[in-house]
C-alpha cells in the first residue's frame, strides 16, 4: 500500500503540470467601440493575469512560496473564468442589439 502513495502523488503532479501548461489566459477580443465598459473590464483582467504571472515567475523554484503559488494559480483560473463571462456578456449584448 505504501508504494501506491508515491505513484498517486506522481500522477497528481503530472496532471497539475498539464493543467497549468495548457491553461487558458484572458484575452482582449471585445470590440471597444460596441462595448467600451466590457472591453475595459477585459483589459483589466488581462493586466491582472500578467501581474500574477510576473509574481509567480519572481518566486519560481522557491519552496517557501509554494502555497502562494497555488493561490496565484487559482486566481489566474478565476480570471480566465471571469474573462469568459465578460465575453458571454458581450455576445448577449450583441444578440440583444440585433433583435
Amino acid at each position: 500500500m505504501s508504494k501506491k502513495i508515491p505513484v498517486i502523488a506522481a500522477i497528481g503532479s503530472i496532471l497539475l503540470f498539464l493543467c497549468l501548461a495548457f491553461a487558458q489566459q484572458p484575452v482582449e477580443n471585445i470590440d471597444k467601440t460596441r462595448h467600451p465598459n466590457l472591453a475595459a473590464a477585459q483589459y483589466h483582467l488581462v493586466e491582472a493575469n500578467r501581474a500574477i504571472t510576473a509574481a509567480q515567475e519572481a518566486s519560481k523554484g522557491n519552496p517557501k512560496f509554494a502555497e502562494a503559488d497555488r493561490h496565484c494559480e487559482q486566481a489566474r483560473q478565476l480570471l480566465v473564468q471571469a474573462d469568459q463571462e465578460v465575453q458571454y456578456a458581450a455576445r448577449a449584448a450583441n444578440a440583444a442589439m440585433q433583435h
